[in-house]
């Protein structure tokens, strides 16, 4: 696993920088779920500013040897009793998606924001749901069982564990 990884907390000033990186996160969820482009051509993210006013959202940045390598949005939420980690976005370059990369950006955030986890994946995205089974029984140390979810007609996997 690579330790060339810089974890980020960005500020207002890596707006351009996340807005830019979800464009490409947002092409790549396309196979999964139909999205449309805007007049401008650009798929936007409508919520991207509330990572910068709303306390309960926490944006994160990564590079690896000085390259933007992807990125993590984070937002706590209420649970059955008390407040979870949500991973809301979570992106790693193509490039290096098979470098461990992704392992360690989750795990980074994970050590920054201990506590109660949730991560969401589409059932269709059968790659990202091996990733977080793996990833997350690697940090825990003990196997993760998603539990199925419904929400406006899509399945989900829930995985639901603590850091």
């Amino acid at each position: 696993m690579s330790s060339r990884l810089e974890l980020i907390f960005a500020g207002p000033e890596h707006q351009t920088v996340l807005a830019n990186l979800l464009e490409l996160y947002i092409h790549d969820f396309s196979e999964f779920t139909p999205v449309n482009l805007g007049e401008d051509g650009r798929f936007g993210y409508s919520a991207l500013a509330l990572y910068w006013s709303d306390p309960k959202r926490q944006p994160f940045l990564a590079r690896t040897d000085g390259q933007w390598a992807g990125f993590a949005l984070l937002k706590r939420e209420a649970g059955p009793e008390e407040e979870v980690w949500d991973m809301t976005e979570f992106f790693v370059l193509r490039r290096f998606r098979h470098l461990r990369i992704g392992t360690e950006l989750a795990e980074n955030i994970w050590r920054n924001c201990p506590g109660k986890w949730q991560i969401r994946v589409m059932e269709s995205n059968v790659p990202a749901s091996k990733f977080w089974e793996s990833c997350i029984e690697r940090f825990t140390g003990h196997a993760v069982s998603p539990s199925a979810v419904q929400a406006d007609g899509i399945a989900w996997r829930r995985y639901s564990f603590e850091t």
